[in-house]
């Protein structure tokens, strides 16, 4: 065990018997917080704290505005449409078009609360169009919760670790698993949570021909959209465009969040976007779960319906105009973000000086990107044995362990909750770390 450590060992250890979590590698990123939180008060002790992937950036003006407005014309005592307000379907529409390069009718353009909303609903029609089917592939490695999700609704789930099956080796490794017939969805995220990794255009279009090949829906995660800094997607109605597999495929359901890119997460707010195909497209199997075999009428008035009976009526209003701003050209959304890139380029430098490594290092050939995320190992450790190491110096991330990644030596972490006036402090310990290792 390490000695001389900022925050003392045995109350650590203390508190990690306390918060009951039997392995700390397996731990989910709330359990982590409550249990970083609890050592903070305890030890009186500031963490470097990167667990958890919330927003670090104020909210964006516009669309306090613009919710503060709708509040004062009376929305909060009205019922919101559960397909969503006009104005915003119309903006999501518009957006679609000038940023991913994509015609999407406004019918298709939904409002969920939040993309775990978003994902949910999708598991509960993807995953039940046709009987002979069982449920989703994961490309991983992903955010643990979309798993926890097909739990809960009692649906089956393979998943693999990309990393190994980059480019034209995708395709093999993935049709090994669509030939059995029964996949019915494949998610993945783009950028990826937790490597931050991004899928090139030959790999989405391996993923959207056998989406069509295998009659599988493709649910991709847009979290991060806009945050791979490494190309200008900013300027609407011009490349580049956002990549998505739906230029490859019609079998796509988009998830769109505002919580990272646009700073909203606190109204728990998001977008999905299915192509006007799927969308009127009938599956007589969703009769057994809903009253209509449309694909757009089941996931609304089936899924959306049952889980929320719609978002939030005066966020609607919010985003709407951030997107109405974005789309006109008067409000940029990767430069209001682009500080995540800075702060990962040099925590990166901060880990990398003092002997950690970066665990996912490569999109195929070039390095991966500078953003939300980055992974981090260090020689002689396994990833669970590195978190409870870190904990002793003031520093939070989780484990990869629980991301379907098949690396077990490092974590992730999230540069979000990390300020520049807090890098000195950063170095501090990592220097430390370091001695003691």
């Amino acid at each position: 065990m390490s000695k001389n450590t900022p925050i003392p060992q045995d109350l650590v250890e203390f508190h990690i018997r306390e918060s009951g979590i039997r392995e700390i590698g397996r731990a989910g990123i709330r359990e982590l917080a409550k249990l970083i939180n609890d050592i903070e008060e305890a030890s009186g002790m500031k963490f470097i704290r990167m667990e958890m992937g919330v927003p670090g950036l104020e909210p964006a003006k516009v669309a306090v505005e613009a919710e503060i407005q709708a509040l004062r014309r009376g929305v909060a005592s009205k019922y919101a449409n559960i397909e969503g307000i006009p104005e915003l379907k119309k903006e999501i529409s518009r957006f679609c078009k000038l940023f991913l390069n994509l015609t999407i009718s406004p019918r298709c353009c939904l409002p969920t609360v939040g993309s775990m909303q978003g994902s949910m609903a999708a598991f509960m029609v993807a995953n039940r169009n046709d009987h002979t089917k069982e449920g989703t592939l994961f490309i991983d490695p992903g955010f643990p919760v979309h798993k926890q999700q097909c739990k809960v609704l009692g649906h089956e789930y393979k998943s693999f670790d990309v990393y190994n099956y980059r480019g034209k080796k995708l395709r093999e490794k993935m049709e090994g698993y669509l030939k059995s017939g029964k996949v019915s969805s494949i998610l993945y995220s783009n950028p990826n949570n937790p490597s931050w990794i991004c899928f090139t255009e030959e790999e989405l279009e391996i993923i959207g021909d056998l989406a069509t090949k295998y009659d599988a829906i493709v649910i991709e995660d847009l979290a991060y959209i806009g945050m791979d800094f490494r190309k200008d997607v900013s300027v609407p109605g011009k490349p580049p465009f956002q990549s998505t597999v739906a230029q490859y495929t019609k079998n796509f359901v988009l998830l769109i969040s505002c919580s990272k890119t646009f700073s909203y997460a606190g109204q728990r707010m998001a977008m999905m976007v299915i192509s006007d195909e799927l969308f009127h497209r009938k599956y007589p199997d969703l009769l057994r779960y809903n009253n209509s075999d449309m694909f757009g009428n089941a996931m609304i008035f089936g899924a959306l319906y049952s889980l929320s009976a719609g978002g939030s009526h005066s966020a609607q209003f919010g985003i709407a105009a951030i997107l109405k701003a974005v789309n006109d050209g008067k409000f940029n959304m990767q430069d209001e973000v682009r500080e995540y890139a800075e702060r990962a380029r040099i925590m990166k430098q901060l880990f990398v000086q003092n002997g950690f490594y970066i665990v996912y290092d490569k999109d195929v050939d070039v390095p991966v990107g500078d953003g939300f995320y980055f992974t981090i190992g260090y020689p002689g450790l396994l990833g669970q044995e590195l978190l409870r190491e870190l904990l002793f110096y003031g520093i939070s991330a989780i484990s990869l362990d629980i991301t379907g990644s098949e690396r077990n030596d490092g974590l992730r972490a999230c540069v979000s909750q990390v300020h520049k006036d807090q890098f000195p402090l950063l170095e501090e310990r990592l220097k430390i770390f370091k001695q003691n290792h």
